[in-house]
């Protein structure tokens, strides 16, 4: 008998059909005799509608009646799963998040959770019955409902996974594991049977969009081995694969991968802008008059490269930003020329990040050079590199995306053949 949480995503739930699937799913898991909490997402586009409802009904809104309405999505998504389920006799209710509670911060619509007490959930296990939570929610400090930001069933159900000491988080969704890259642009890209947490965390981070950065972070710290599966795999198929488990991706500690490959995976994303700025004078401070402003504004800024100054007076700086930031942040560095001081500032939203990331590169010296040659062959132009322990990022024109995802693909024998 083990102890589990499955979360289903909004394309898992979108109609009464899917929810049914779900169920089978959960009934297959408590018939093997396996405690099951289950945490879901609103149906798929139902918070889109909800957001796009309070945007109608006032562009500047009280964040904590956002919260109010956006939740609503989970609590229908929860008690239609418990109807379904109790239909199929399985004894099973559903939970909102200040019933457990969760508890979080005040930061209402993009709350952290703080603590669930595991309790009531642990109790219910005992008498038989699967709880089914709402995800995306709790209940802060001022006892008003908080969501998690978008995506934050992911994190609800990792935190649940590590308050009830679950064996695993079985994290139920449209694709049915992480790949080496996107297939949509790589058709033979792999699927990973086991995947580091620092791995996952990079690529989350850098754009792949099977989990929310936060909910990683989470399995990271708590050490909850996490499950990425399909939800439109047959409940009834054999669940035995690569290691006992089904097919999809174990993301778990990094003792746990036997074989590591130098680079595991190549992600990319296309929420960036870059900004430049030409002749800023090179002073002590300068780099904090850009950037403090900036973070004053809550912009994040990831890729910086200063040009090593050639008159001892001047030198040019780019940094990127949040696509969505971009004007935004146009306009705090313009509010703050006089400060600054450069000459010029550019712009541009037709960029694209582009990453390599393995574990393995912590050994392996000239991953980055035949990275480099690699898309200089090809005529890609650089603009910008940062760099960590596991993974090298690189700032290229849009229009190159496809090539160099492809390009690096095949470099570091990642193709499933």
């Amino acid at each position: 008998m083990a102890r589990i949480v499955m979360k289903f995503g909004g394309t898992s739930v979108a109609d009464i059909g899917r929810i049914r699937n779900v169920a089978r799913h959960v009934k297959r898991e408590v018939d093997v005799g396996n405690e099951v909490a289950v945490v879901v997402s609103a149906m798929a586009g139902f918070t889109n509608q909800l957001v796009a409802w309070t945007r109608e009904a006032a562009a500047m809104h009280d964040a904590r009646e956002y919260d109010a309405v956006v939740a609503a999505g989970e609590q229908i998504t929860s008690g239609l799963l418990a109807i379904v389920l109790q239909d199929m006799g399985v004894s099973a209710r559903s939970w909102l998040g200040w019933q457990i509670p969760i508890r979080t911060d005040s930061a209402h619509g993009a709350a952290r959770i703080k603590e669930i007490p595991s309790e009531i959930l642990v109790d219910r296990f005992r008498q038989g019955h699967v709880a089914v939570i709402a995800g995306f929610q709790g209940i802060a400090p001022d006892n008003r409902i908080a969501t998690l930001g978008r995506g934050g069933s992911d994190t609800s159900a990792v935190a649940i996974a590590a308050a009830i000491s679950a064996d695993r988080c079985d994290i139920y969704t449209d694709v049915d594991g992480v790949y080496t890259t996107d297939p949509r642009i790589v058709p033979d890209a792999r699927r990973l049977d086991r995947v580091a947490f620092e791995e996952m965390l990079e690529m989350a981070s850098l754009g792949a969009k099977v989990l929310q950065v936060r909910s990683v972070e989470l399995a990271m710290v708590h050490g909850v081995r996490t499950f990425v599966r399909s939800s439109f795999d047959d409940p009834d198929a054999p669940q035995a694969g690569a290691g006992g488990l089904p097919s999809g991706t174990l993301i778990c500690d990094e003792d746990e991968i036997v074989e590591k490959q130098i680079v595991t995976g190549i992600a990319f994303s296309k929420d960036e802008a870059k900004i430049t700025l030409r002749r800023v004078a090179d002073k002590p401070g300068v780099a904090a008059s850009v950037f403090v402003p900036l973070a004053e504004a809550n912009i994040n800024v990831d890729m910086i490269v200063q040009n090593v100054s050639a008159d001892g007076g001047h030198t040019d700086m780019t940094f990127t930003v949040p696509r969505a930031d971009f004007d935004r942040a146009l306009e705090v560095i313009r509010a703050a020329s006089d400060e600054i001081g450069y000459e010029e500032v550019t712009g541009s939203a037709d960029v694209v990040k582009v990453s390599v990331i393995g574990i393995g590169m912590r050994s392996h010296a000239g991953v980055a050079a035949q990275c480099f040659q690699a898309l200089a062959e090809k005529g890609i132009n650089i603009q910008a590199i940062t760099t960590s322990e596991i993974k090298i990022s690189i700032l290229i024109d849009a229009a190159y995306t496809e090539l160099a995802v492809r390009t690096l693909h095949s470099l570091y024998g990642l193709n499933n053949h």
